[in-house]
């Protein structure tokens, strides 16, 4: 919950074009996440990021969430070629052939590891030993667009068959649901999810 008004808090300065991205960083960025159904979605968006900004994928999420089903990997696997050609004309996503396609291979292997590890929480977990990583950042050329746990995460991924997930694009999926803490430490929102797990 925003409780100050936006312009008062020390933010991480990448979040300030327009206040849908405040709200992102403000309640979502950095937090851990404990649900497979939201690292499903945030797998689709950093997918469709790739090579474009976030600003640009955060502006269509509704436009996903109704194109991918709620972001519900049983559904999304299910997806015919029909259904991804209907896709592939809605101006609310990125229409972006290989990226949709590879939103239904990585539903199919987001299953496989659910049912290997009885969660994709569990296996997305263990590349940080179960908690969160807590960076000390000072300014935004003190984040790395990868780490070791990002190669690590995304070698894994790509040979069970997944698409999309090169290191820079998982190390972005680490910090969106808390796998790592990139707030940087004048961000009012370092300490407070510094606490969370």
């Amino acid at each position: 919950m925003i409780d100050m008004p936006i312009k008062e808090k020390n933010r991480c300065s990448w979040c300030l074009n327009f206040d849908q991205y405040i709200k992102y960083h403000d309640e979502e960025w950095g937090v851990p996440v404990h649900n497979d159904l939201i690292h499903f979605e945030f797998l689709v968006l950093e997918g469709a990021q790739a090579g474009l900004s976030w600003a640009t994928i955060l502006k269509k999420r509704e436009g996903y969430r109704k194109a991918f089903a709620d972001f519900d990997p049983e559904k999304v696997a299910k997806f015919t070629e029909k259904k991804l050609e209907k896709i592939l004309l809605d101006p609310s996503i990125v229409r972006n052939r290989l990226k949709v396609y590879a939103a239904v291979n990585n539903a199919k292997r987001f299953l496989e590891i659910q049912k290997e590890f009885g969660s994709f929480d569990k296996y997305v977990w263990s590349f940080v030993n179960g908690k969160p990583i807590v960076n000390r950042r000072k300014t935004l050329r003190d984040v790395p667009a990868t780490t070791k746990e990002s190669d690590a995460l995304s070698k894994d991924l790509i040979k069970r068959g997944f698409k999309f997930v090169g290191s820079t694009v998982i190390y972005a999926h680490m910090q969106a649901t808390g796998l790592v803490n990139d707030h940087l430490e004048e961000c009012f929102r370092y300490k407070e999810t510094s606490k969370l797990k």
